[in-house]
């Protein structure tokens, strides 16, 4: 079976940022990675806006989202300061779903950049949309130095499609080989038909820094 993601993209609006950390450092994120089949849980923080916060939870499968222990922690049973804190934030995307490429691979370690890029494609294009990504777009961009792996997930949310880059460092999508990677003609076909395109660049949270 496929392996799973839950992905959760906030600004932190209204809230307190020194309560935001705290919250989801001490509550949020170790409440879901004692839930099994939580496999590696891990926070960012936009590289140019550092309000803006991207959790990424592999998961061993989809279903563990309708799993007792999950359910127990989540939606109607969020906890008080959960659900004070959620409250205050603008949330930019909530996003769950399978991994459709490679299909099995977790985040690799090490990593201090991540690319998300989150879009729904008009219909009439979406077949030729995942044949463009899983032939051309995903394999160019991993063979770009400095990226550590690069997977693509299909799931429900208010986008349809997400492919997650891990970096060496957030400059990667920066670079000459990046840029050069991602030009193609089929990609000026295709990007007209993309829609409530979410791309967001993050560096590695660290506590404090």
């Amino acid at each position: 079976m496929a392996k799973g993601t839950l992905i959760a993209a906030m600004n932190i609006g209204g809230a307190a940022e020194d309560e935001f950390q705290d919250w989801y450092d001490t509550e949020h994120l170790p409440e879901r990675q004692r839930v099994p089949g939580f496999l590696v849980c891990e926070r960012w923080i936009s590289a140019s806006d550092r309000k803006v916060s991207v959790a990424t939870y592999d998961l061993e499968n989809v279903k563990v989202l309708a799993s007792p222990a999950y359910l127990a922690i989540g939606g109607a049973n969020l906890s008080p300061w959960s659900k004070r804190v959620t409250g205050k934030v603008d949330r930019l995307m909530r996003f769950e779903g399978d991994q459709i490429l490679p299909g099995d691979q977790l985040a690799p370690a090490g990593a201090g950049g991540l690319l998300l890029n989150a879009m729904n494609i008009a219909p009439e294009h979406e077949a030729e949309f995942n044949e463009w990504y899983d032939k051309e777009h995903i394999p160019a961009l991993a063979a770009v130095p400095g990226v550590l792996s690069a997977r693509r997930f299909r799931g429900t949310g208010n986008r349809q499609y997400v492919a997650l880059y891990h970096l060496a460092a957030p400059e990667v999508q920066e670079s000459a080989e990046w840029k050069q990677a991602r030009q193609s003609d089929w990609t000026s076909r295709l990007q007209p038909h993309f829609r409530d395109h979410l791309r967001l660049v993050c560096r590695r949270y660290v506590r404090g820094a």
